[in-house]
């Protein structure tokens, strides 16, 4: 019988060893040419790859990864992540061929740093500021100062722009001499990605990457396509130049760029590119050393599988044969024609079999759960290391692409509109025969191995009943279980992450910092109306009707704000002679407001803001608006009512 007696991790048990086992024999753990991939071309690195932020605080390092330095998998980590975990242990400044060059291991992301006539061009600028300044800082220990020519982004999520204030000198960023370029619409799905959705998307990455675990054997080893998120200053720079089409060139420092567009892929916006002068492809986050994610654990919109291989497969027609080496924004690279080719396609197939097999089961009936439990990949893929999914998985990313063609229904009326978790959970115990009979038959599922279905039994009586102690621990040592065997990352994280809260409490954190200026300044004023939006409580806002008239003086902009029918829109460019209040501002002023370097009485008193009319109605406004809460409960019930 298993021990739910401490809150500490606990050992694998016998069926878990046995799994691991299995997939010890099953894959080619004889092929180590990753680990060679890995480190070609190092030339130095950080100690550690330790960074602190002006504080003093460290906002990322390898040290207390330093276990994964044994080459054999303790039995409480899967063989296969393990292996991937220790690739990703590769920390430092790495040539992929002369002139260009790559910081890797210092961020989640790569950092591709490519030379030109005069100066460098930084491709993706990591998470943060501060990992961004020392990737440049060893790029310039080990090649030289040079100027930064321009700054490219591949695509819109935060570890690929985040650290852009720290590569950018405030006089490069004032007179606009160093472009930055992205794909078409890199604005629009980097504010709708990563803040309008994102106060419940960070809680949720808790989860995904497991930055509050533990790092070690019974804890987080990795998250599939690096170690985790850097924990650094953030800021949105805006882009100066749009890509906006395959086959759109760029001479940047003398170099010719030949870019391809791959929309609503990895990310909603993202963008390939060939370089000739080097012969090098970079297919940015698109063909990694992993399957990646369709639909990440934190969200976001579902990723088109069909269109991600069409792109890939567009690739091989335009550069198959010309690239002697490709490199990603994750990972390692790859060197020689043949290996370069083999990878491409199999990864355009990887995508491609997940999304016609999903549909030609959909087809036959087989809801998102069925196709999970059906679904096999090929043997040549299944084979294929890069393949492995460490990121996203198999057993995920079809119910990502079922989701993406038929929604969250399944048909079936029984699902059409369940109670929700709490008023479901009592009548399952109720239905069950009570706690103890529920604990009784899951002690014993639990030591034959049949932790997922014992993990969805005691999961209704966790929701049933959250203070009952030995339902949460038995329910953690579950989902350990479950995470010790997992092979993706995520999957590992989510599970461990699950059995730290239901045995210790969700985690106590500061309070979420306010947006950073230089992010404000990247969105358009109508895009932080948006934002405002989604935080105005409708019951509180019943009954109703304010209009404000702005006007900023920098921008030559004006909006009409109307609350009404506890929705807030806006109009831009028109005149509102029945406003309750009407503001004549900056929209810099408008900045340092929501930055809270300023409120909005002090912007007043100092003149930087003129109104007429009754301004208590902004006052009214604001007060209808909710603080979005950094923690909430996932594995157990809400404790505070939301309404």
């Amino acid at each position: 019988m298993t021990d739910t007696s401490s809150n500490e991790p606990k050992g694998a048990t016998p069926s878990v060893i046995a799994q691991q086992t299995a997939m010890l024999n099953a894959l080619p753990f004889s092929d180590t040419r990753d680990f060679d991939d890995a480190a070609r071309g190092f030339l130095g690195t950080i100690e550690n790859a330790e960074i602190t932020n002006p504080q003093g605080r460290t906002v990322w390092s390898l040290e207390p990864y330093a276990f994964l330095a044994a080459e054999q998998a303790p039995t409480t980590v899967n063989p296969s992540l393990w292996r991937q975990s220790r690739l990703n242990m590769q920390h430092g400044l790495f040539e992929v061929v002369p002139g260009v060059y790559q910081v890797r291991g210092l961020d989640i992301a790569n950092m591709t740093l490519i030379e030109g006539d005069s100066g460098v061009i930084v491709v993706d600028t990591l998470t943060s500021i501060e990992g961004a300044r020392a990737a440049l800082d060893l790029y310039y220990r080990h090649r030289g100062q040079r100027p930064v020519a321009a700054v490219i982004f591949t695509h819109t999520h935060t570890d690929h722009w985040g650290g852009a204030r720290g590569v950018l000198e405030e006089d490069a960023l004032a007179s606009g001499r160093v472009p930055i370029i992205a794909p078409n619409l890199f604005m629009e799905h980097a504010v709708s990605e990563n803040i309008i959705a994102g106060p419940a998307m960070l809680r949720r990455a808790q989860y995904q990457f497991g930055p509050l675990l533990a790092k070690g054997a019974r804890g987080q080893v990795d998250c599939g396509l690096g170690k985790s998120m850097a924990a650094g200053s953030v800021a949105l720079l805006r882009p100066t130049d749009l890509i906006m089409a395959t086959g759109d060139r760029r001479v940047i420092d003398g170099v010719e760029f030949e870019f391809q567009m791959a929309p609503n892929s990895e990310a909603p916006a993202e963008m390939h590119f060939f370089i000739p002068r080097y012969k090098l492809l970079n297919l940015a986050e698109n063909c990694t050393h992993n399957f990646h994610n369709l639909l990440p654990f934190r969200g976001a919109d579902v990723r088109d599988a069909l269109a991600w291989s069409k792109y890939l497969g567009e690739a091989l027609q335009l550069w198959d044969g010309k690239a002697e080496a490709m490199c990603g924004q994750h990972h390692w690279p790859v060197w020689g024609h043949e290996r370069i080719g083999t990878m491409i396609r199999q990864q355009r197939d990887l995508y491609k079999f997940a999304h016609d097999q999903t549909i030609r089961l959909m087809n036959h009936g087989l809801t998102a759960a069925e196709i999970a439990e059906t679904i096999q990949l090929p043997k040549s893929l299944e084979g294929a290391w890069h393949g492995r999914g460490y990121y996203g998985h198999i057993r995920h990313n079809v119910k990502a692409i079922y989701q993406k063609y038929l929604g969250w229904y399944d048909a079936n009326p029984v699902n059409l509109d369940p109670l929700p978790p709490v008023e479901s959970g009592k009548k399952y115990v109720e239905y069950m025969g009570g706690a103890d009979v529920i604990l009784a038959r899951a002690r014993v599922d639990f030591d034959k191995g049949e932790f997922r279905f014992v993990a969805q039994a005691l999961g209704h009586l966790v929701f049933a009943e959250p203070d009952n102690q030995a339902a949460r621990a038995l329910l953690a040592d579950t989902l350990e279980q479950l995470g010790y065997a997992a092979e993706s990352a995520t999957w590992r994280n989510a599970y461990l992450f699950g059995a730290q809260e239901l045995r210790q409490g969700m985690p106590k954190v500061p309070a979420r910092p306010p947006m950073p200026r230089e992010t404000l300044a990247a969105l358009r004023t109508s895009q932080l109306w948006d934002v405002l939006g989604i935080r105005l409580n409708g019951p509180k806002a019943e009954g109703k009707h304010i209009v404000l008239y702005w006007s900023f003086s920098d921008t030559g902009e004006s909006f009409v704000l109307n609350l009404e029918n506890c929705a807030l829109t806006y109009t831009e460019g028109m005149q509102a002679h029945n406003a309750d209040a009407s503001f004549t501002l900056a929209r810099s002023t408008l900045d340092e407001v929501i930055a809270k370097l300023t409120s909005f009485p002090e912007a007043v008193a100092a003149g930087k803001v003129k109104f007429a009319g009754n301004p208590m109605r902004l006052a009214e406004l604001m007060g209808l608006m909710d603080e979005f809460p950094r923690m909430f409960e996932i594995v157990e019930p809400k404790r505070a009512v939301v309404r």
